[in-house]
């Protein structure tokens, strides 16, 4: 369910599975920081953990929490402020409208839980990604959002025509080839840099679960973005 990657005297960096809810489900179970509070409470000298950001039920990969209330604020400043880089991979195998570039658009709610992007830029959420062909008619997506919105990525790719694969909501009339081996929503948490406290902390994951994610085309594209804060982004404040 998770593997604790770093930790420090204020915070530690987790890695996430597929198919976990960060919140507890009730009868289903515990949520994901439930459990990580409970490990680290009794395999360590913390004495409370506070969550500073979330992902997605399907989505895996690097979480943050912090360790103390000091560190919390600190965090959510950061977060807040967009100093926290994050970089995410996804596999979609629809044809996209545009390859590269930015995704910007204010987010309304929709039907059966879904959300859509709107031509309107009130509070709009951003996303700028890269898209490399991986063959097999599927593409890499590599994602850097500069806003937190719930679904952001999910949505942006979907609102070019290129859900992610393995996602419930956003995916339809999946292709039954790929549907069966879409054993996952195909959404990675992949790497992380920020400051904090007057050191620069970098952090990448490269997913292990699912079949397209351990596939030897996925692999070799990963090579291309292995450090994504080193590519050609061009410059967008916020």
């Amino acid at each position: 369910m998770f593997k604790i990657i770093t930790q420090t005297s204020d915070f530690i960096v987790v890695s996430k599975s597929t198919n976990v809810n960060f919140h507890d489900e009730g009868e289903l179970g515990k949520g994901l920081f439930s459990q990580v509070k409970n490990y680290v409470l009794l395999n360590s000298t913390v004495t409370d953990l506070y969550p500073v950001h979330r992902l997605d039920k399907m989505t895996s990969g690097l979480l943050i929490f912090a360790t103390n209330n000091n560190s919390a604020k600190i965090f959510g400043e950061l977060f807040q402020t967009h100093k926290i880089e994050k970089y995410y991979l996804a596999i979609s195998d629809k044809k996209p409208t545009k390859k590269q570039g930015l995704i910007k658009g204010d987010m309304t709610k929709s039907r059966r839980g879904m959300f859509k992007l709107l031509r309107t830029q009130k509070n709009p959420a951003i996303t700028q990604f890269f898209s490399y062909s991986m063959g097999n008619k599927q593409r890499l997506y590599l994602l850097k959002p500069h806003s937190g919105k719930t679904h952001q990525l999910r949505v942006a790719l979907s609102s070019i025509g290129a859900p992610i694969l393995g996602d419930s909501l956003y995916y339809s009339n999946p292709n039954m080839e790929l549907n069966l081996i879409a054993d996952r929503g195909y959404l990675h948490a992949y790497a992380l840099r920020f400051e904090f406290m007057g050191k620069e902390y970098k952090f990448t994951l490269p997913p292990n679960e699912g079949a397209l994610f351990l596939a030897n085309n996925f692999k070799q594209k990963l090579t291309e973005v292995a450090h994504p804060w080193m590519l050609n982004w061009p410059k967008y404040n916020v």
